[in-house]
């Protein structure tokens, strides 16, 4: 039998703040999970990987991501695009304007849900 379905708005889901520049909200689920980011101009998330799969759509604002061991292929993602990061490609971003987007993660981040996220709450 299926479980209950659950109904949220983002406004009801309290702001996490990870640096001056970067706040974010997560509703997870057994086997994915979604977050809103919210990223001030020149907030950095330092080159990190996770065996997660990522897709993320910039609602506004623009993102500059670099990919690969060596972070040396650049990917310049703006409102309305959607970038997918297959497991374990190693990438950074760096917000180029102030920007909203929504990542979407396969299985959920453990690392965000119990806060062992050192790498973004240092950036």
């Amino acid at each position: 039998m299926p479980e209950k379905a659950e109904l949220y708005t983002w406004d009801s889901i309290p702001k996490e703040n990870l640096t001056p520049l970067l706040d974010r909200r997560v509703i997870s689920g057994d086997r994915m999970m979604i977050a809103q980011v919210l990223l001030k101009k020149d907030s950095v998330v330092p080159m990190h990987h996770h065996e997660n799969e990522q897709i993320t759509h910039v609602l506004s604002g623009t993102l500059r991501f670099l990919l690969g061991e060596n972070q040396d292929e650049e990917v310049i993602v703006r409102s309305g695009e959607v970038l997918v990061i297959p497991s374990n490609l190693p990438h950074s971003a760096t917000a180029l304007e102030d920007t909203v987007d929504i990542d979407v993660f396969c299985p959920p981040r453990s690392d965000w849900l119990d806060g062992s996220d050192d790498y973004i709450r240092q950036g």
